[in-house]
């Protein structure tokens, strides 16, 4: 072409695809490039928000304006189903969640002379992004990157370390990996600096698995009004909206199911919220394998009235076989990114009529999700979830139906 290309959508990790199928890094749909490769800008640029973009790995879109994100979240999720022979009966509108909302982070550190270098890494890079600022994470987060910098670079190993953050009631659960403490003095250091910024918990692995070093009184995290334990390294939703909006629906979706399974429940995040939702009797069963996350369950369980009935049991070696799943009226699932091969098999076996399936993975669900249309269920609602904000990572909630055997 004499007069350039231009570019029509953007791929999975955020680069441009032009009318002839070439990538173009930091190109977004409307833009054009010449035949010299000069990127002539379209209407959908915005100013990044953060100094670090374009070096930092840990967003890829903050050149793109609201639209274009919602667009990318939307096709990211419906051409997975459609990649599967899917097409939903309904897509409903994207849900992006804002700026300053992320809720855990895992930064990684190294001292270096002179000082540290904390953020995250630069993408297809091991090399470490020093960070003055995030607009992605919570401000309670923000605000411990300079303190955290000042700590490695005083006590740090001569190493790289994982710092991972996650906000519980209490405060910040600080948790470091890799970070053997060297002496008596590294130790009471440690416990200053939890002290000195009133951490809820701090743990460290020093090679033998994480240990907790400070916890004033046990960290929770409240789901649906009910405080529940929040042991370490426990999972959490990255956003508090999104988690909301994904809860709205698997209620809306569930109204009228007296009981629900609630399969790779965790801490109990959508246990909890049905077991307080839908028609009087309704009770709810909370299968989940990493222990921890279970036993806090279960403890919080006992707060429901009997509403919830807690399971130690791992779904990939041993799903809930049809028999069993025969008695739920509607079933929830939130598996981890690699899908649930095994419990969708016994599902398209069952009885089942109705499934609520929440994906961090569009092409894992995609794959799910063709196991359950070929055993007659139909992708009736879909809702594309955009809660990391500005990154190639893209979420989803779902609803499919069947009509019931021998309708």
């Amino acid at each position: 072409m004499t007069d350039g290309e231009k570019v029509v959508r953007l791929a999975a990790r955020g680069d441009g695809v032009t009318e002839s199928g070439r990538h173009v890094a930091g190109a977004l749909p409307g833009d054009r490039i010449d035949v010299d490769g000069t990127l002539e800008r379209g209407p959908h640029h915005v100013e990044p928000p953060c100094q670090h973009f374009g070096t930092c790995g840990g967003c890829q879109l903050q050149h793109a304006d609201e639209a274009t994100l919602a667009a990318f979240v939307h096709d990211r999720v419906v051409n997975a189903a459609k990649g599967q022979g899917l097409e939903p009966e309904e897509v409903l509108p994207v849900h992006l969640s804002p700026p300053d909302a992320r809720r855990r982070a895992t930064f990684h550190a190294l001292r270096v002379q002179g000082g540290a270098v904390l953020g995250f890494r630069e993408a297809g890079s091991h090399r470490i992004v020093d960070l003055a600022h995030c607009p992605v994470v919570r401000p309670e987060i923000e605000a411990l990157i300079d303190p955290l910098r000042g700590f490695i670079a005083e006590h740090g190993p001569r190493g790289n370390v994982d710092i991972s953050i996650s906000l519980s009631e209490q405060g910040a659960d600080v948790a470091f990996t890799h970070f053997p403490l060297d002496g008596l003095t590294a130790t009471e250091a440690a416990l200053d600096f939890a002290r000195d910024h009133s951490l809820a918990r701090m743990t460290i692995d020093q090679g033998f698995g994480a240990e907790t070093v400070w916890e004033p009184e046990p960290a929770t995290v409240t789901l649906s009004g009910l405080p529940v334990a929040m042991p370490a390294g426990a999972f959490l939703q990255a956003t508090e909206d999104a988690e909301a909006r994904m809860i709205a629906d698997a209620r809306e979706w569930t109204d009228d199911a007296r009981i629900v399974a609630d399969l790779f429940s965790g801490l109990g995040t959508f246990a909890f919220a049905l077991a307080g939702h839908g028609p009087p009797g309704r009770k709810v069963l909370a299968a989940e394998a990493e222990q921890a996350a279970h036993l806090a369950c279960k403890a919080a369980c006992a707060r429901t009235g009997g509403k919830v009935l807690a399971i130690h049991r791992d779904l990939f070696r041993n799903p809930l076989q049809p028999d069993e799943l025969n008695r739920f009226d509607a079933a929830l699932l939130d598996p981890p990114r690699a899908g649930t091969k095994a419990q969708i098999s016994t599902i398209a076996e069952s009885t089942l009529e109705r499934i609520v399936y929440i994906s961090c993975n569009p092409s894992s669900w995609a794959r799910d999700a063709a196991v359950l249309s070929e055993a007659g269920f139909r992708l009736t609602k879909l809702r594309p979830v955009g809660q990391f904000r500005w990154s190639t990572h893209v979420e989803l909630v779902s609803l499919f139906e069947r009509e019931p055997s021998g309708a």
